[in-house]
């Protein structure tokens, strides 16, 4: 791979592992229990508020070190789709003016999307564990 795909590839993951950490970080931070009633207001069991900001958690962490980066990735786009047609859509592309709209997430989802489909080689921790192996489908849903 081109050297300069591969460190723009970096660069993606890195801004998509970190903004995805923070906020998974700030909803166990701000009381998870917080996240619990927003989920159970809006009609979602309680118990997705964990999975959600777990998911977050250790997703963005993955995604950043590179391991396991095409899973983590197509499971936080999946997240993505669900938090824009359950909770933004409805708000549109901009917001209402009280809550945001959807182009933060339709961006998030563009980026995940894009390393679930390519993955990143160069500066990844799956290149040093899987040194040697075919990691295609080890690290591909």
């Amino acid at each position: 791979m081109d050297k300069k795909y591969e460190v723009s590839v970096l660069i993606l993951r890195i801004v998509l592992g970190i903004t995805f950490f923070v906020h998974g970080v700030v909803k166990f931070q701000g009381g998870i229990e917080n996240t619990v009633g927003w989920f159970d207001s809006i009609g979602l069991p309680w118990f997705l508020a964990y999975g959600v900001a777990l998911l977050e958690v250790v997703g963005g962490i993955a995604i950043v070190l590179g391991l396991f980066s095409r899973v983590a990735s197509t499971l936080l786009a999946l997240l993505m789709v669900g938090a824009i047609v359950k909770v933004k859509l409805a708000v549109g592309f901009l917001g209402n003016g009280q809550m945001a709209g959807y182009e933060l997430d339709l961006a998030l989802l563009a980026m995940a999307v894009f390393i679930a489909i390519n993955g990143s080689k160069a500066y990844a921790l799956d290149q040093f564990i899987f040194k040697g192996q075919d990691t295609s489908n080890t690290t591909s849903v």
